[in-house]
């Protein structure tokens, strides 16, 4: 069944926020569905646990309509905002995992028996998360918000609260990290020669 086309769907995130700010629910419907995907991929990636990314997507949403009707149009962008609490919630939980320890948590189970293709690039998914995980929480929030979510260096200055040249020497230090932590790896992953 196909949805029908909203007006709203062509309005910015601020205007939609700004809306729901003034009562209007339908956009808040048309906003959630835009922004939701965003907050879930990058605690997913931070977090690698789907129910806690779940859980930070949806306070983080919450947050997002506590703050619609003081939101000052013009400060910063909805996206920008959010990504910023997404990744704040994800690192309030890492943090409060480590009384548990990083490596009794459980790799989470793949049940879909795919081609070849499919396993290869599975197994690169589960090595790159892996090596994400092993990066310090700032190294990896700035090399998945720039490599991942696609964000630019300025806009994960914001959502980082630091300087855009320190965001440069985080990713470049994460992806250094990164490249040797895969590097030993490349045949067994399907890149040939190693």
């Amino acid at each position: 069944m196909a949805m029908a086309f909203d007006a709203r769907d062509d309005l910015s995130d601020e205007d939609l926020l700004t809306l729901y700010g003034q009562g209007d629910v339908a956009a808040a419907r048309v906003l959630t569905l835009r922004l939701t995907p965003l907050a879930y991929r990058v605690a997913l990636r931070m977090l690698n646990d789907a129910a806690e990314a779940e859980d930070v997507a949806q306070e983080a949403m919450l947050r997002l309509w506590r703050q619609a009707p003081d939101w000052q149009r013009g400060t910063a962008q909805v996206s920008t905002w959010l990504y910023r609490v997404a990744t704040n919630l994800a690192t309030d939980r890492l943090r409060r995992r480590r009384s548990v320890g990083l490596d009794e948590i459980p790799e989470p189970a793949d049940d879909d028996p795919g081609a070849v293709g499919r396993m290869i690039e599975h197994d690169r998914q589960q090595a790159l998360q892996h090596a994400l995980m092993q990066l310090p929480e700032r190294q990896r929030t700035a090399v998945v918000l720039r490599h991942i979510e696609g964000l630019a260096n300025p806009e994960i200055a914001e959502v980082m609260g630091v300087g855009v040249e320190a965001v440069e020497s985080l990713i470049a230090r994460g992806k250094r990290a990164l490249k040797s932590a895969l590097s030993g790896r490349r045949e067994e992953l399907g890149y040939g020669d190693g």
